[in-house]
């Protein structure tokens, strides 16, 4: 990963071509096409994910390894209507009961972070990636809580964005209340155009 620019009201501070952030993204946007398509709401897919820990060798890079798969989003998921992506994986994941989740904690062996049979959700949350094709929301229509708010509550460490929300319905600033809440934004770079795309889906 490498900083660039500084950072706007439009634009993440940080962005990574790592191809597993990517791959990620991926994963997203497959998500993405189970939406149902809507003329007023974009399609998006996001995961929670619990990253390797940190090597205790220096010349190790924990990188190279894809980390857990936590929980699975996407916009207007069943039975919530109204759910979007990261709102979505969110309530799935804080929905499982501890003894699941300490299951699921033990299966991401032999990278395993250590105490993490202890762990609460919370304690999971601080450490997680949440990954989305598209900017987590700062405005809903719905007057739901919008998810750059949901997720700087529970004080994710870091959200991976495959592209900035366009103003086709709102104006977007979920990037700076994530950041000014000091969870750090990654701008993905290699899929805008399909994450885009994907967002558009049904409202050419």
């Amino acid at each position: 990963m490498s900083s660039t620019t500084p950072a706007s009201r439009e634009y993440p501070l940080r962005t990574t071509q790592d191809p597993l952030h990517l791959q990620n993204i991926r994963t997203c946007l497959d998500l993405s096409l189970e939406c149902i398509v809507s003329p007023t709401a974009f399609c998006v897919g996001s995961t929670f994910v619990l990253p390797p820990p940190p090597s205790p060798s220096p010349s190790a890079s924990s990188s190279a390894q894809p980390g857990l798969l936590l929980s699975t989003g996407y916009s207007r998921e069943p039975p919530h209507p109204t759910s979007h992506a990261e709102s979505s994986a969110l309530s799935k994941l804080l929905a499982l009961s501890l003894g699941d989740l300490h299951s699921l904690l033990a299966s991401q062996t032999p990278s395993s972070w250590p105490g993490s049979e202890t762990w609460s959700h919370q304690d999971v949350l601080e450490r997680c990636d949440v990954y989305t094709t598209l900017e987590p929301c700062s405005v809903r229509t719905s007057g739901e809580p919008d998810c750059a708010r949901l997720l700087a509550r529970h004080r994710v460490k870091r959200v991976f964005v495959g592209v900035n929300e366009p103003p086709d319905f709102v104006q977007c600033l979920g990037t700076r209340v994530l950041e000014e809440a000091g969870v750090e934004v990654w701008r993905v770079e290699g899929l805008e155009k399909e994450c885009l795309e994907f967002a558009r889906r049904g409202r050419e």
